[in-house]
């Protein structure tokens, strides 16, 4: 993610807990895991000592994408890899010297694009899904960042704004215009856009906007707006450090993370409506509160969210 929120003061970070019968399963530092939704049982895939970011799921629901350190705790050691949503079939993509991050599945599952950074910025790049032929999308002299593919289209953030291209790397096009992006305040990114998440039919884009600086993790509401930069809503008001934002299958509702409420540490999941309704905290009671959830995502049939899980 472009957020970096960094590692707060976790002072609430969950509600009392009120089903003590119900705990979270643990094994190493980082995990992924699915939590059901009608009954918030909970289940652990994956675990791994090293830190895991940026899970996505495949469009035919049965593999994540995610990337993982590997062999140190530099960018450079960040590495993309895949797993089966049962937890068998590990597979890394990526093996160089680089930062390679945020992976992203193209609409038929055969290829995977991606994050890799260069010589001087990060870049869009491309591969095949068993981690052959990758290749250089797309360069825009800045840092190219928050990749998100639907249909034939890649929505990206470049300059603190939202931008849209063919998956082919041609035609790219701002669709934002964020009131002083690029400008540098208190918090930890320069005002601006991030995080852009096409709806399922490829018709809207949702993403998180810096909105003051009042806290230094960044004040963010999350606005949508057409692909062809028209009809701007914003779905929230509330100024919370959250992002992350993810599209249910159908695209009526919309799964993310909360961070910090004011110097608060939160880390929590939220959901609400397509139109910004019925927003609430959905992570459940019985969370403690060292456990901290990033990268919260639907299931195919919309019923679970699979999510990263940090012990802290």
């Amino acid at each position: 993610m472009s957020i970096v929120f960094g590692l707060m003061v976790l002072i609430s970070c969950h509600k009392t807990p009120t089903e003590p019968e119900k705990e979270v399963p643990r094994e190493e530092k980082w995990g992924i895991y699915e939590l059901q939704l009608v009954t918030n049982e909970i289940k652990l895939i994956y675990s791994s000592a090293d830190k895991i970011s940026g899970l996505r799921l495949n469009n035919n629901g049965d593999n994540f994408a995610f990337s993982q350190k590997v062999g140190g705790n530099s960018d450079q050691n960040e590495e993309i890899f895949t797993i089966s949503v049962n937890g068998t079939e590990v597979r890394r993509l990526t093996n160089n010297n680089i930062m390679d991050v945020y992976p992203a599945w193209s609409p038929d599952d055969s290829q995977i694009a991606f994050l890799s950074k260069g010589e001087k910025d990060l870049d869009v790049f491309v591969m095949n899904v068993d981690g052959s032929q990758a290749r250089k999308l797309y360069d825009s002299g800045f840092n190219d960042a928050d990749i998100d593919w639907v249909k034939n289209w890649i929505v990206f953030t470049r300059n603190s704004q939202i931008w849209i291209m063919r998956d082919d790397g041609s035609e790219p096009r701002q669709v934002t215009d964020p009131p002083k992006a690029g400008q540098w305040g208190n918090a930890n990114l320069p005002f601006g856009d991030y995080d852009p998440r096409l709806s399922p039919d490829g018709t809207k884009i949702i993403f998180e906007r810096l909105v003051n600086d009042e806290s230094p993790h960044g004040n963010y509401n999350f606005y949508v707006i057409n692909v062809d930069g028209s009809g701007e809503l914003a779905l929230t008001n509330n100024g919370y450090t959250q992002g992350l934002a993810n599209w249910s299958p159908t695209g009526d509702k919309i799964v993310y993370l909360v961070t910090a409420i004011a110097d608060q540490g939160k880390y929590d999941i939220y959901l609400m409506d397509a139109d910004g309704s019925n927003n609430k905290n959905i992570t459940p009671d019985y969370f403690p509160n060292n456990f901290l959830c990033h990268s919260p995502i639907f299931s195919k049939d919309g019923n679970k969210i699979y999510f990263v899980g940090e012990w802290w």
